[in-house]
């Protein structure tokens, strides 16, 4: 039986099935990819946490960057925010199902940072020796 979707894949679609990378596309990426977020969300991963429990495991992140941050994970959808119903109020930061599925894919570029790393500091030496040189 054919395939007869919108999805099919067919040799005269792969050129509009190939990824591009649009102005959505680079936003989000930017919002939920950059040092804060990826620190974040490598916290909530493990457990819920309290805002004062972030600064402490991400000691180099200053409250207004945690607050921004936060912010925009909670707007795409990636994290939650909860209030607690206890005497005082408290606020706890999840992350969401949605915010789970990024794992995979960022697990899957730190394997590849891992694997390259000593590739791209070699580039790097010989980037800036070529620089340093005046080439």
């Amino acid at each position: 039986m054919r395939d007869t979707s919108p999805h099919a894949h067919t040799p005269a679609h792969a050129a509009e099935d190939a990824l591009r990378i649009d102005t959505p596309h680079r936003e989000l990426l930017d919002q939920v990819l950059d040092k804060w977020s990826l620190s974040v969300l490598n916290e909530l991963c493990e457990r819920p946490c309290r805002f004062n429990e972030l600064r402490r495991a991400i000691p180099q992140v200053t409250q207004k960057s945690l607050t921004a941050t936060l912010r925009r994970l909670e707007r795409n959808g990636v994290v939650e925010r909860c209030v607690t119903g206890t005497r005082p109020v408290a606020v706890e930061y999840r992350i969401t199902p949605l915010g789970k599925t990024l794992r995979a894919p960022v697990d899957a570029l730190l394997e590849w940072a891992d694997e390259y790393l000593p590739a791209i500091e070699w580039a790097r030496e010989q980037f800036d020796d070529a620089q340093a040189a005046g080439g």
